[in-house]
């Protein structure tokens, strides 16, 4: 049997005081797994800034290791200097290091335009201050120009002084191998976490798979709607889905595992279950 993964969290900002409130409930259930650390997404140009610095210092506060994603597109070497000075200062050691999506007209500008621009400058300001995490596409970015490019790309950001990534989801496990095997050749050593996403709603998941790219094999699509509206199927299939993925992964010997949560506990907590990774 293969040693037990590590595992680690995702929330997003909460918009709302109540929102605040059950993310709160939902991360004390979730530290039942003793997580690595929790992370906390940051909106396209920062626009999220204060709702995730705030959640990321309520994580540490509650004593367990967060990392604030950072995202570039539309940030200045300025705007993003305070914000490392900022994290540190709160006791953050990790940062996901990302480009993040291009508001819609958005040209060439700006002072950053890869995240790979983003690590060096971290490195450059901070030395080893941080653990820098990347996004990897197994199944390629999709704005990637080629798969080739992409990997370019990744290759890049690791280059640039990334210690480890985490994945898109996927349920491909193939698509996940070839990508670290393909890295690996480049150069790209670091450790590739995978991210997980339950299956708890099948038309919000294949709608968000249309648009960032992540491929939901037909047998799952197919499967998922046919259940149509009945929501206890999807779930119980879904948590199958998922179990299998993650016991595939952690039988492979996977450094990690990272579960997108979508800021609720209950799925998350079932596939752990199934998977004897409680704590």
């Amino acid at each position: 049997m293969s040693a037990q993964p590590a595992l680690s969290i995702e929330f997003f900002p909460p918009k709302t005081e109540d929102g605040v409130s059950k993310l709160r409930m939902v991360r004390q259930a979730l530290y039942a797994l003793k997580p690595e650390f929790c992370s906390v997404t940051f909106g396209a140009g920062g626009s999220t800034q204060s709702g995730t610095f705030s959640t990321v210092k309520e994580i540490l506060d509650e004593g367990v290791s967060a990392a604030s994603h950072l995202s570039c597109i539309g940030a200045t070497r300025e705007s993003v200097r305070a914000q490392l000075h900022e994290l540190r200062a709160m006791g953050v050691r990790r940062i996901v290091a990302l480009r993040g999506d291009l508001p819609s007209g958005y040209g060439a500008g700006g002072e950053f335009q890869y995240a790979s621009d983003l690590v060096a400058f971290i490195r450059t300001e901070t030395g080893r201050d941080f653990h820098i995490e990347v996004a990897a596409y197994p199944e390629v970015h999709p704005q990637a120009r080629s798969p080739e490019a992409d990997l370019r790309a990744y290759a890049t950001k690791v280059k640039a002084g990334a210690d480890s990534a985490i994945t898109q989801y996927f349920y491909n496990t193939d698509a996940y191998f070839r990508f670290v095997d393909e890295a690996h050749k480049l150069g790209a050593d670091v450790p590739v976490v995978p991210g997980i996403m339950p299956i708890t709603n099948s038309s919000q998941l294949l709608r968000f798979s249309d648009a960032c790219g992540a491929e939901i094999p037909r047998w799952i699509r197919l499967r998922l709607q046919s259940f149509g509206d009945d929501t206890a199927s999807i779930k119980a299939f879904g948590l199958d889905v998922v179990t299998d993925l993650c016991d595939q992964l952690r039988t492979a010997g996977v450094p990690s595992l990272h579960f997108y949560s979508m800021n609720q506990s209950a799925t998350t907590l079932a596939i752990c279950r199934n998977l004897n990774l409680m704590g």
